[in-house]
């Protein structure tokens, strides 16, 4: 590619969860990779996780004063919502005039609507990328506005014009990627450590999201109480940001040997060193969860989130479930049957190395390059 046609200046808008973050920062990482001096901005929301995430990664951010819908209608946020999203069109206005890029990326996130909105009438490319089987509100409204789709799942045609998909998987951060690679012995025993976790027994990494889920919280609390002589297994538990406080208080309170095997965090940043030490994974089933245990090749029990829009979750699940690669558990079952399941698989290495075998056939390891190969595509047409 000419030099005339690089990348120079790029923005990324999105966020809200660690879903939109992390595939948001790989694409920047896979950007940069290739194009050093290419100048990426991002736009987030205020108030939401972006405006500390993507700092901490090394790149720099604007808030615009945006929020999504209340389901109840008289809620005060859906008064405001109005107000906001014209004041966050003005100021996407701004942004666009102020940096100029060639390309303007969304990632899905109350943020991503006003600045691709903006940037399609300015005549900047635009290219969103879909996460998960059931696209957000944001990128349906946005689906026939953008210049490309890059899809995390198939089957989105539903939603979005057929011929502007590109089926690309969901974009993983270099580090998280390298797990598709065979885990060597000292990288296991350094995340065991930095964990604090037991080197010789059994682990498994049980994870709500990156907001937790109360249901695998009170899992994690019910297998405690039913053990407290002691768990066959070491227990790393990300409970979710929300319920960190709540979560400690009670882990601390508790006197028992069982409480003693529990590592609690309310967020894990180096989620490569967390999938490293495990043995056994317990997951909500989002799509970047999705993407990485196909990376990771663990053998995996998912709960999907009945919370979300048209149960995509079940259907992220299923594509795993279906091909023998993962273990479902409805989340009304899993407070009472997660802790069974768990040292069921641990007990039959068999099933395990079936199971971690069959979730590495979904691995997509070039995502974020396929993501970045549409963006040249659409600089150069």
């Amino acid at each position: 590619m000419s030099n005339k046609k690089s990348l120079q200046r790029v923005v990324i808008s999105g966020g809200g969860t660690g879903g939109h973050i992390h595939p948001a920062l790989a694409i920047a990482d896979e950007i940069k990779r290739r194009y050093p001096q290419c100048d990426i901005q991002f736009v987030g929301a205020k108030g939401r996780m972006e405006m500390e995430k993507v700092p901490q990664a090394g790149y720099p951010i604007q808030g615009l004063w945006i929020t999504g819908i209340d389901r109840n209608w008289k809620s005060l946020r859906n008064w405001l919502f109005p107000l906001k999203l014209i004041h966050s069109l003005i100021q996407a206005q701004r942004l666009l005039r102020k940096w100029d890029p060639q390309i303007a990326i969304g990632v899905g996130g109350f943020a991503s609507g006003p600045l691709l909105q903006v940037a399609s009438r300015r005549g900047i490319r635009t290219l969103i990328q879909e996460q998960n089987s059931f696209p957000g509100i944001t990128n349906r409204i946005l689906a026939k506005k953008v210049d490309r789709i890059c899809a995390g799942f198939p089957g989105l045609e539903r939603w979005f014009p057929a011929n502007r998909i590109i089926e690309t998987g969901n974009p993983l951060r270099s580090h998280v990627a390298a797990l598709a690679s065979e885990i060597p012995l000292h990288v296991l025993l350094d995340a065991r450590h930095h964990f604090r976790l037991n080197s010789s027994r059994p682990v498994v990494f049980i994870m709500g999201g990156s907001l937790g889920a109360l249901s695998m919280n009170e899992a994690v609390q019910h297998l405690c109480k039913h053990h407290s002589n002691g768990l066959p297994f070491d227990v790393l538990w990300q409970c979710g940001g929300r319920y960190e406080n709540r979560c400690q208080e009670w882990l601390k309170a508790q006197n028992s040997i069982a409480a003693s095997q529990i590592r609690c965090f309310g967020f894990i940043d180096r989620m490569d060193w967390a999938y490293a030490a495990a043995d056994v994974i317990a997951s909500r089933a989002g799509a970047m969860s999705i993407a990485e245990l196909s990376l990771v090749g663990k053998p995996t029990i998912l709960v999907p989130s009945p919370m979300v829009a048209e149960d995509h979750q079940t259907r992220n699940a299923l594509s795993l479930s279906e091909r023998g690669g993962a273990i479902l558990l409805k989340d009304s079952q899993v407070v009472l049957t997660l802790g069974e399941t768990l040292k069921s698989l641990l007990n039959d290495p068999a099933t395990c190395d079936r199971m971690a075998q069959a979730i590495q056939q979904a691995a997509r390891p070039d995502a974020a390059s396929q993501v970045v190969d549409a963006v040249e595509a659409l600089i150069v047409s």
